[in-house]
């Protein structure tokens, strides 16, 4: 019975690595991000991951532990005792101090999610039904990113591309190590301008501001979606946002004013 016992715990957690390296494999876990508040993202989501994986190993083990060798067929009898002060007070206790370590970090990022001041720049999203509108405040620099993805591909007459439903006519261009400023809103109906790789998602609300904020560490294309159901296109409405150096976006913001 040992034996059969140990050797079905060995298969379980082999498989449960397996299927750890398979998410990883196919992206199935958050991204770390290339910003301040995604990699805080990441690291809170981990933390509490592995406090419930902990948790659950202790709780299941002795709940399997109990089952296969204190069942009644093995001639075992129920302990005959009611209301054990000490257990009360070591399962209430417990699960406090767990709440309390996990609601530490997870209030700091919280705190620290909504902190977009000394912001060096302030780009105003704008959601439509169905495309984004970006203004660079106090740069006279404003357009509309609508989806690029060819008819052919949506209706089926060409193969899809690598990057089908998330290519645009006119991407967000944003300058790297610079604390940008998003203010989010829609003209319409409700939106949600999502950029997993940011650590951004924030509702595109009509008559309502809501800000976010990022430092882009690191130059890339990195692709977002709207994350709000707002009708039959809301399928069509992809973000991408290009980080350059400082010096590359310059160069692409004077050439935007001359247009």
């Amino acid at each position: 019975m040992h034996n059969r016992l140990t050797k079905l715990i060995f298969s379980f957690f082999t498989l449960l690595i397996i299927s750890s390296n398979a998410a990883a494999e196919y992206s199935l876990n958050m991204t770390r991000g290339v910003t301040p508040i995604s990699r805080d993202i990441y690291d809170l989501h981990m933390t509490i991951f592995w406090i419930c994986v902990v948790i659950a190993v202790l709780v299941f083990s002795v709940m399997i532990y109990a089952i296969i060798f204190h069942r009644k067929s093995l001639g075992c009898v129920p302990a005959k005792f009611h209301e054990n002060t000490t257990v009360e007070i070591i399962w209430t206790i417990v699960p406090v101090f767990i709440l309390i370590g996990m609601a530490w970090p997870a209030t700091k990022v919280l705190i620290d999610m909504e902190d977009n001041s000394k912001s060096d720049m302030t780009i105003k999203i704008t959601g439509y039904m169905w495309k984004w509108h970006y203004d660079y405040l106090g740069q006279e620099v404003r357009f509309e990113s609508n989806l690029a993805t060819p008819m052919e591909q949506i209706n089926g007459r060409e193969p899809k591309g690598k990057n089908y439903l998330l290519e645009v006519d006119n991407p967000l261009v944003l300058p790297i190590n610079k604390k940008i400023r998003f203010i989010t809103t829609a003209n319409d109906v409700i939106h949600a301008w999502w950029v997993p790789a940011l650590g951004i998602k924030k509702d595109a609300v009509p008559g309502f501001a809501n800000e976010a904020w990022a430092i882009i560490n690191k130059p890339g294309i990195y692709r977002g979606q709207c994350a709000e159901l707002c009708g039959a296109r809301h399928g069509f409405m992809p973000i991408v946002v290009i980080a350059k150096s400082e010096f590359e976006y310059e160069k692409w913001l004077k050439n935007q004013k001359k247009k």
